[in-house]
């Protein structure tokens, strides 16, 4: 059975060889037929390429161990190199617009494309749905953030070529070479845009945030299931790639051995693990009940989700 990193490394491999074929093709093509639209998605493919091998890099280095340094793993390194992704992309994509945007300003006169542009243009499209569906299914089993944004990067080339391909058919229809020139500057700016997207979704994690605040409530009800366990508080929940470390306080009676209070802390943990399935780690502390100083902001308790 293939390890994360495994089925990491086979899906960049096939991601870097797809994107080096239509990348060559679309840049040949391109330039053969004077298609400035057909150039800049064999641009941004070229791109892909270089995200798939940071993808291939990266998918080493959550494969060690935890260890002392990193007692959590390395699984975070699947964030950081979604948020070096965002850099590339964007940067691909700003080149690509200062490019067409003087291109555009400069207004020269210009050949129409011929037909080979659209032919290039229908397999890159067929190509990069290909891959980006099997990184999105290999993402997805595999829960990888950085393969399901280099998976949804392509979803967008998908888009893109698309945008290329009715560029060239209205160049065509009123005879603008023109038209191809904006089409690319179009391009550019949904790169970037997508580029913004990528950047900001790993933000969340890296701040030790949640996308789904409705897990908290759910831990909320999880201890108040618990004989023993009172006012859940200091809730705080961080992501190790997709999984979740939760810590949290919760009050008992003060007469209670530690052994039972302990016994209580145990239920805590098992109830919130049944009802929530990517839980990495649980901490549990307890305290006597009625201590808890409701003046201590930090954390979540049952009272944030109180109207």
């Amino acid at each position: 059975m293939q390890t994360k990193a495994q089925a990491i490394k086979k899906a960049s491999w096939i991601s870097i060889w797809g994107n080096a074929f239509l990348s060559a093709l679309k840049i040949t093509i391109g330039s053969i037929s004077g298609s400035m639209a057909v150039l800049a998605d064999g641009i941004d493919s070229a791109s892909d390429i270089v995200t798939s091998i940071i993808t291939l890099f990266t998918a080493k280095i959550i494969a060690k161990p935890p260890d002392i340094r990193f007692p959590y793993g390395y699984e975070k390194a699947d964030t950081i190199a979604s948020k070096v992704l965002s850099f590339i992309i964007f940067f691909a994509g700003a080149q690509l617009a200062i490019s067409t945007f003087t291109k555009l300003i400069e207004n020269e006169a210009r050949e129409m494309p011929t037909n080979l542009a659209i032919y290039v243009t229908v397999v890159s499209i067929f190509g990069k749905l290909l891959l980006a569906l099997y990184q999105f299914r290999v993402g997805k089993k595999t829960k990888s953030s950085m393969l399901v944004a280099n998976a949804k990067n392509m979803q967008n080339d998908v888009v893109i070529s698309l945008s290329v391909l009715l560029g060239l058919i209205f160049t065509f229809i009123f005879k603008m070479p023109i038209l191809d020139i904006i089409t690319a500057f179009a391009v550019s700016g949904w790169i970037m845009y997508i580029a913004v997207k990528i950047f900001m979704k790993s933000n969340i994690e890296l701040m030790d945030g949640i996308e789904d605040t409705s897990v908290y409530k759910i831990i909320i009800e999880a201890v108040e299931e618990v004989e023993g366990a009172f006012n859940p508080h200091h809730i705080r929940i961080r992501q190790r790639n997709n999984m979740y470390i939760i810590a949290l306080d919760v009050e008992v009676d003060e007469y209670l051995s530690v052994k039972i209070s302990h016994e209580i802390a145990h239920k805590v943990d098992k109830n919130i693990r049944s009802k929530i399935e990517n839980v990495y780690d649980i901490l549990v502390h307890v305290e006597p009940e009625g201590t808890h100083d409701p003046s201590e902001v930090y954390g979540v308790s049952s009272k944030d989700f109180k109207g």
